[in-house]
């Protein structure tokens, strides 16, 4: 087969490996290569593996042998499924590789801000020692109020990680969980996002980006923002108007941000729109690798050769998500959901 993978700059040392190994053509495509370029090279390709470039309805209408499209990762935003289904192309992800990775580096994000580390840090490089004045004064967790909006499992794994092992206070704002179901994840339901807004001293984001959650932070909705709370998003930048982030730290609206994504990726300091995060002093920038840890891409190189190896044997994909967009394929005789095998 011929096989694609975009966005080589994401090291998949294993996969490439055992691609090659039994006998397929690999090629491998740069994060940002542009559509008539990945259109041109899918025209004859059998499997499609991505993660960030997008995946258009014109590249996907010009393939003549695509089987799959493999999102080795999470969110399946950038691939238009409509037109993935209309081909009879699916589109499978993996959606739980580093569920409790990301909660991890979310509260770890979430302690750096409130302890004021990376400008400390900074300083310390620069004058050797700080004082105890009230510019380094930190911030307790414990006692605090965690807002977590969107409460699926790397949600929950925060709110874990915060309420048993920190003692915070954990509220919850997810539409499409029960009062019951947070409790039992030490979260208390809202079942407003304004309340949940008014109420947080930090605010987590671990919400799907779909059309009713883009830009869920808006204008509005920040300004309902504590001036004390800090904001963490480890899960898409367009749940958040950034620009309006932006100005709500500057004029001190809002405390401090700590911001693993961005709708616009890789942030620069030239002429990006959020490049003014870079001078912020309370904002705590990661390069989207709140993921990265060497057990979770383990998990992700093993997964990802699962999914292939079942499009090389022609046998039903394994689709592991409950987002419905990929649950929709469920009607196909090529793929298949995990809960049937139970």
């Amino acid at each position: 087969m011929k096989i694609i993978r975009t966005d080589k700059e994401l090291e998949l040392p294993l996969v490439d490996r055992e691609l090659v190994a039994k006998g397929h053509e690999l090629v491998l495509l740069p994060e940002g290569i542009s559509e008539d370029l990945l259109l041109e090279e899918v025209r004859d390709c059998d499997l499609l593996l991505m993660c960030y470039t997008p995946v258009s309805k014109k590249v996907i209408e010009a393939s003549t042998k695509l089987k799959a499209i493999i999102k080795y990762g999470v969110g399946i935003d950038a691939i238009d499924i409509t037109a993935a289904i209309n081909k009879g192309v699916v589109v499978v992800n993996v959606p739980e590789y580093a569920e409790e990775t990301v909660a991890e580096g979310a509260f770890a994000m979430l302690l750096a801000l409130t302890k004021k580390i990376p400008a400390i840090h900074h300083q310390m490089s620069r004058n050797a020692w700080v004082w105890p004045t009230q510019r380094w004064l930190g911030l307790d967790v414990s006692g605090k109020t965690l807002g977590i909006i969107g409460c699926s499992k790397i949600g929950t794994s925060m709110a874990r990680m915060a309420g048993m092992g920190f003692n915070a206070q954990v509220i919850g704002y997810d539409p499409y969980k029960s009062k019951d179901e947070l409790a039992i994840k030490g979260i208390e339901k809202v079942h407003s996002l304004h309340t949940l807004l008014e109420e947080s001293d930090f605010i987590s984001l671990h919400a799907v980006l779909t059309n009713e959650t883009h830009h869920i932070l808006g204008k509005k909705e920040l300004a309902k923002v504590k001036k004390t709370a800090f904001i963490i998003n480890t899960a898409r930048g367009a749940l958040i108007d950034e620009e309006e982030l932006l100005q709500a730290l500057e004029k001190g609206q809002v405390a401090g941000a700590a911001l693993d994504v961005f709708s616009r990726e890789p942030l620069n300091q030239e002429f990006h729109p959020l490049k003014k995060l870079y001078t912020m002093e309370n904002v705590l920038l990661f390069p989207h690798l709140s993921f990265y840890t060497e057990e979770a891409m383990l998990r992700l190189e093993m997964e990802t050769l699962d999914r292939c190896q079942e499009v090389f044997e022609n046998i039903p994909i394994l689709i592991k998500t409950k987002d419905p967009r990929l649950q929709q394929q469920s009607h196909l005789n090529t793929v298949y959901k995990s809960d049937q095998l139970l």
